[in-house]
């Protein structure tokens, strides 16, 4: 596997449009199966029998579909899914608790439901001016996080610079995921809370989800267990 470090809490996101991208990305990796994340853009591509062909070789997938609906379609709709052997899904924690309850209920235990607070495109004056969300961005994502460990879910998914506070409130039995993963010489095109996988490490995130600096390098194999390696040191 390239290292005795645990390679299973650095996540791909495998943000393709095809089938075929995807496996000529994964042909980077030889025998190594790295833990994956599919979102919409690939999910809506692949569908189901994509996701099985993935479970089948291997891979452990985290289906990112960030569901937000009345708790009785989340409910049906993680249903649907739950047959996949998918090992992460989320929904949107805006979605209230009685819909995440939903969620967790539907995915049973093998599936570790993440409530997402908010995206890493949002920042302070988004929140404000356009979600007219008066109170700071930090109070916002941990009032959030309380309704979704209420709720039952399995952790949250926050930027790495909330894991602190995060942990420090709910216990550390409650997961955080942290997108946002980049080198800061990297471009952190549309997110606004980044960090490196040394500082998410120190912030106490459970597992990072990294994309482009792992999907757009020169050599993927290298740049995922560099990162591997600085996130489990």
């Amino acid at each position: 596997m390239g290292g005795h470090w645990n390679m299973n809490n650095v996540i791909i996101a495998c943000d393709f449009s095809s089938q075929k991208e995807l496996d000529s990305f994964l042909k980077n990796f030889k025998n190594t199966k790295p833990f994956i994340k599919i979102g919409y853009q690939l999910f809506y591509k692949i569908g189901r029998t994509g996701i099985q062909k993935l479970t089948k070789q291997g891979y452990k997938i985290f289906l990112d579909l960030k569901l937000h609906d009345i708790p009785n379609t989340v409910y049906q709709g993680v249903k649907s899914l739950s047959d996949l052997n998918v090992s992460m899904l989320t929904v949107h924690a805006a979605g209230g608790i009685q819909m995440m309850k939903k969620a967790k209920e539907a995915a049973g235990e093998k599936i570790k439901v993440l409530a997402v607070t908010q995206l890493t495109s949002t920042d302070s004056k988004m929140l404000k001016n356009e979600l007219l969300i008066s109170k700071d961005i930090n109070q916002t994502i941990l009032h959030y996080a309380i309704n979704a460990k209420k709720s039952g879910v399995d952790g949250v998914i926050c930027s790495p610079n909330e894991v602190k506070m995060i942990k420090s409130k709910l216990n550390n039995l409650f997961l955080c995921v942290t997108p946002g993963i980049r080198y800061h010489d990297g471009n952190t095109n549309d997110q606004k809370r980044v960090a490196t996988p040394k500082d998410a490490k120190k912030f106490g995130s459970d597992y990072i989800v990294v994309g482009r600096p792992i999907t757009k390098a020169d050599k993927p194999l290298d740049m995922y267990l560099k990162m591997s390696k600085e996130f489990n040191k």
